[in-house]
């Protein structure tokens, strides 16, 4: 009896010094490493959001964590590919030699922005950089002068929007302004706009601009106005 009592001390005695515990490791570095896989039969259903936390994974070390549900929402629903931007003052149209024949960009600055990361635009060439591949919805608008000419311009101008991959430009989408010959006067509706969806690949780069441009007067287009949104919507 005296030889089980001692063995049941010691074995008591010796607890503490087995703080960790491992299944399927002779090396556990938690106070239970589990090196396999996990199988709960039953778990009841939470009544509501607040008061629970959920459970990840550390990829790094493996770890299981507690995680506030309202994180994990809140990153689901943050888009960093958002950007907008509104020139009232100072255009001017850039031609670069890349660019499609016809076509000259609205010489848009990051400081411009009204929404997004500056990162997400370029003043070195006024062009926003796809952050990642996928589909975006894209608008351009642009007011020539009042938006309204007693004449109809010439080249047909209106707005367009170009991409750059690899070095090679392409006009992805455009719009001429829209004009109407009257009795008595010729009208040019001197405002368009573009609004669709767009595939993009990372890196590409993208010019909010005009197109049949060449024509205009410089002193009306100081008076314009332009402005841009774009933002990822789908892989």
């Amino acid at each position: 009896m005296k030889t089980k009592i001692y063995s049941l001390l010691l074995a008591c005695a010796t607890l503490p010094l087995f703080s960790q515990v491992g299944i399927n490791t002779a090396t556990p570095s938690a106070t239970l490493d589990v090196n396999g896989n996990t199988k709960i039969r039953t778990t009841p259903a939470a009544p509501a959001l607040t008061g629970y936390q959920v459970l990840g994974i550390n990829s790094a070390n493996s770890e299981v964590s507690t995680i506030d549900p309202l994180l994990i929402y809140a990153a689901a629903n943050t888009n960093s590919s958002v950007y907008a931007a509104k020139k009232t003052a100072g255009i001017s149209l850039l031609s670069l030699g890349l660019f499609p024949s016809g076509f000259r960009a609205v010489n848009f600055l990051a400081a411009e922005r009204t929404i997004g990361s500056a990162s997400l635009f370029s003043d070195t060439d006024n062009t926003y950089i796809i952050p990642s591949t996928g589909v975006y919805a894209v608008g351009f608008t642009f007011r020539y002068g009042t938006g309204l000419q007693a004449s109809l311009l010439a080249n047909n101008p209106g707005v367009g929007i170009v991409r750059t991959r690899a070095g090679v430009a392409t006009t992805i989408d455009s719009r001429p302004f829209s004009g109407a010959n009257l009795i008595l006067l010729s009208l040019t509706i001197s405002e368009s706009s573009l609004n669709s969806v767009y595939s993009f690949q990372a890196g590409d780069k993208v010019s909010f601009g005009l197109v049949g441009s060449t024509a205009l007067d410089v002193g009306l287009l100081g008076s314009s106005v332009a402005s841009f949104y774009i933002y990822k919507i789908s892989n």
